[in-house]
């Protein structure tokens, strides 16, 4: 189950509370002006006890440092990687009222009188500037140590699973940190992203307030991305506060040694993100499966429930990857034991051969909290905290949560891929009890930061999850090379990517209000250089009861024609994201619960998971592209159109991969709840990016970018553009993603501009990738010869396709007669350059 175990700060071990009840006062900064020297890669700038410091990683990329007093302290978030410091040219002087630093790519100017920065083309042009009046501030906090008062834990059922609630026993301070406020002046019409998926559903953050802790349907990354061409990345582990709304505009930071941030300049978005991989890693290539599609419900309840829904997807001909399990696997009162309860699994091993057998992958539910025999033996080591909650932040208790439990009782039976649940680990409103703030972020900010604070520590109230997914994901590797790391992860951060994760959007309700949130939800997340976000596709909660999250519009679940409407839609959307996967509560979501053969919301499903195998050439290849080329697959407008204004706060498109465009549907168009049946229009509005035709993925018709037109939506497919000039493989349908790996693949080619695409292959699911062991072959259009070149193929790998076919389409303008082109041709591809002219011969 991904609702969870809601640990409220338990246990004799200790941990750290920002003390807001202590006296603090803000610092003053005088009147004196900045002094500033140059240092080896940028400059160091005081003003009596402070110090600002601005040194280039590279000619686009600056660190910016800033201490009111002392000197320099890491904020220890270990975001960013270990770097070699490289020497960068750049001009350092002195102004009458500013000093400068200039490299190949930008200009900064530090501010004598405020310290305040300013960022500028190479032509002068202004990119970003800090507030000219109060560019930032700072503010004293303690830091408190806090015990809990173990003898008065008690344990409440609720709908997170079994609920432990401890009383605090004792604090003391320990420490003190800062908390940092950040200010800039964004320019007029800038538009804004990222700081990761919050419910809220905004795309444009301009004259807005996020509030950025982890949370079940928030997963904060301190990151920004700008349409005027740059990012900056906050390297901080305390929860956050971005607000562009009167009367403080800012960045705040809870709790920092330091105010730390990188600001990074492309002008492109993929290239910001490149500079934000470069400093935080690579993203780990998923296996191929992963882009298959994904069953999972809350929850199978033994080994023959499992085996045989495997085996009725593969007798309907149902494509299937990954079947999931979900909690309470484990036994009864030992909430999140890393061990199958024999009763209901006498022999793991043997049904998850039988998964296998089946040619499905098995993907498991795991907790961070320790039960039964881990509970005493990880706390006798103090690798516990709060009695419950391993402590993430030791190697060590990583390296035996993995070696002892996960590793021993469960990677070692065979599983494949692990969903890691309730990774933040703490929410202090995921109960009825928080009814009353439910609308309010202020408060509910207050009451989760609380939580964090005192069970992680407010320095690193966001860091759990990272440090989480290190551990498996470094674990496992120095277990095996055979079977790549596969986290699907409730909480994510700054990094996270690098550890082989995917997020999804947390326990959503079943509300197309909801589902429109969703989007921009999603593309927030995955513009700030993060890539892999998904979600429960026909949301998690799909009844009404009490609780302020558990509000699904459909209490009749999949009897509803209603809830079998958006479920689809939902699923149609999944289908254009990194991970399509079906998953929730109240009622299972197997296809055949939508009805029987003929019914056009089960065909309408049945489409939808054979579209996402027939894309798997093209989806595969573009998840190469994102760890090789630090592209982004499923991508806000903004990032391939970034000079169309137009696209800046459309929050229901999205591009995946460098070709499609998605356009999903987020209202009902024929039942409302209640079986109430609807005739509504079966299409919806699409705004078409300027400077491109625009094809119908369906029809093939083609349409003048710049406008605004009415996309047909029935039920079996949602309206699917695909830009000109774009090179797009496609497979066959099948029933796993390995069952035909020398299938023929059809090159769609969208006339209308030169294109190129790159096909990757690999072995699929091991590392031999890293040793070499994987091929390419570019594909490059000539619009004005009508040539496709096949270029030489790159590489090899075991079972690779030696003689590939491939059914070539060309798509738009061959109905002109001026144009004598011709739509269809097969060649047979050996590996060597060939040379496809799509004219027609004498012509």
């Amino acid at each position: 189950m991904q609702t969870k175990f809601l640990l409220i700060l338990i246990s004799l071990c200790t941990t750290f509370k920002l003390a807001h009840s202590q006296a603090v006062s803000p610092v003053d900064v005088g009147g004196a002006t900045f002094q500033g020297r140059k240092v080896q890669t940028g400059a160091l700038f005081t003003r009596g006890d402070e110090k600002l410091r601005v040194t280039f990683v590279n000619p686009q990329v600056l660190r910016i440092q800033y201490v009111p007093k002392n000197n320099f302290k890491s904020n220890e978030t270990e975001i960013c990687i270990p770097h070699q410091e490289q020497r960068i040219a750049f001009v350092f002087s002195q102004h009458t009222d500013y000093f400068s630093l200039n490299s190949e790519r930008l200009n900064v100017k530090i501010n004598k009188s405020n310290g305040a920065i300013s960022y500028f083309q190479k032509d002068g042009r202004v990119i970003l500037e800090e507030s000219p009046l109060n560019p930032r501030s700072a503010e004293k906090i303690n830091i408190e140590k806090v015990g809990f008062d173990d003898s008065k834990n008690k344990v409440e059922k609720t709908a997170n699973g079994d609920l432990v609630i401890a009383q605090v026993g004792s604090k003391a301070k320990v420490g003190e940190a800062w908390k940092m406020i950040s200010r800039f002046q964004w320019q007029k019409g800038e538009a804004l992203y990222g700081l990761g998926s919050h419910e809220e559903g905004d795309l444009n953050l301009r004259g807005k307030t996020q509030y950025l802790y982890q949370h079940n349907l928030k997963k904060s990354v301190p990151v920004l991305m700008s349409s005027q061409g740059y990012g900056l990345l906050f390297d901080v582990g305390s929860t956050m506060v971005f607000s562009d709304q009167s009367p403080d505009k800012k960045v705040q930071l809870d709790a920092v040694n330091q105010l730390d941030y990188y600001f990074m300049y492309g002008p492109e978005l993929d290239q910001v993100v490149g500079h934000y991989r470069n400093l935080t890693g690579k993203v780990q290539l998923a296996p191929r499966y992963a882009f298959g599609y994904i069953q999972s419900k809350e929850r199978y309840t033994n080994s023959y429930e499992i085996d045989s829904v495997v085996t009725r997807f593969r007798s309907n001909k149902i494509p299937l990857d990954v079947i999931v399990q979900d909690w309470n696997y484990w036994s009864n009162g030992l909430w999140g034991h890393k061990k199958f309860d024999e009763k209901f699994y006498p022999d793991p091993k043997k049904m998850i051969r039988g998964i296998h057998d089946k040619h499905a992958k098995f993907m498991l539910s795991i907790w961070p909290n320790v039960a039964g025999n881990e509970t005493v033996e990880m706390g006798a080591k103090n690798f516990v905290l709060g009695r419950s909650v391993y402590d993430a932040f030791n190697p060590m208790a990583r390296k035996m949560y993995w070696s002892d439990y996960v590793n021993k009782n469960l990677f070692s039976n065979g599983v494949d891929a692990w969903w890691c649940d309730s990774s933040e680990p703490v929410d202090g409103d995921w109960n009825d009890k928080a009814n009353d703030i439910a609308q309010n972020p202020k408060a509910r900010y207050d009451l989760n930061s609380a939580g964090l604070n005192e069970l992680l520590g407010p320095l690193r109230a966001n860091l759990f999850s990272l440090n989480h997914a290190r551990g498996i994901y470094e674990n496992q590797r120095l277990d095996t090379d055979k079977k790549r790391v596969l986290n699907l992860t409730r909480s994510g951060f700054a990094g996270i990517h690098r550890y082989g994760t995917f997020i999804w959007n947390g326990d959503t309700k079943a509300t197309w209000a909801d589902f429109a949130k969703w989007i921009p939800s999603g593309l927030n997340y995955m513009a700030t250089g993060n890539p892999y976000w998904t979600i429960d596709a026909g949301a998690f909660f799909v009844k009404t009861k009490s609780q302020w999250f558990w509000k699904g519009d459909f209490d009749k679940g999949t009897l509803d024609a209603g809830y079998r409407e958006f479920y689809v839609r939902t699923l149609q959307f999944a289908t254009w994201l990194p991970m399509m996967r079906s998953h929730g509560t109240d009622f299972a979501r197997e296809p055949w619960k939508f009805g029987d053969v003929n019914d056009p919301f089960y065909k309408s499903i049945i489409t939808q998971i054979n579209l996402r195998y027939q894309l798997l050439p093209y989806t595969y290849s573009v998840a190469a592209m994102v760890s090789n080329e630090n592209y982004t697959m499923t991508r806000p407008l903004v990032f391939d159109f970034r000079k169309d204004v137009s696209v800046y706060d459309i929050k229901d498109q999205f591009m995946f991969g460098p070709s499609f465009m998605a356009c999903p549907v987020t209202t009902a168009m024929y039942f409302d709840p209640g079986n109430k049946e609807v005739n509504r229009t079966k299409s919806r509005m699409v705004y078409l990016p300027k400077d491109h035709i625009w094809y119908d993925f369906y029809t093939g018709k083609s349409y003048k970018g710049g406008q605004t037109v009415s996309a047909n939506a029935p039920i079996d497919k949602i309206p699917v553009f695909v830009k000109e000039g774009s090179i797009v493989p496609l497979g066959v349908a099948q029933q796993y993603s390995s069952e035909l790996p020398h299938a023929p693949i059809e090159i769609r080619i969208y006339s209308g501009k030169d294109a190129s695409f790159t096909i990757y292959q690999d072995e699929g699911d091991n590392y031999n990738y890293e040793k070499g062991k994987s091929s390419t072959i570019t594909l490059r259009w000539s619009e004005k010869t009508k040539v496709l070149n096949i270029g030489t193929r790159e590489g090899s790998f075991a079972d690779m396709t030696r003689n590939q076919l491939f059914n070539i389409r060309l798509v738009g303008h061959v109905n002109k007669p001026s144009d004598h082109s011709i739509d269809k041709k097969t060649v047979t591809y050996s590996g060597q350059s060939i040379q496809v002219s799509m004219r027609s011969k004498g012509k």
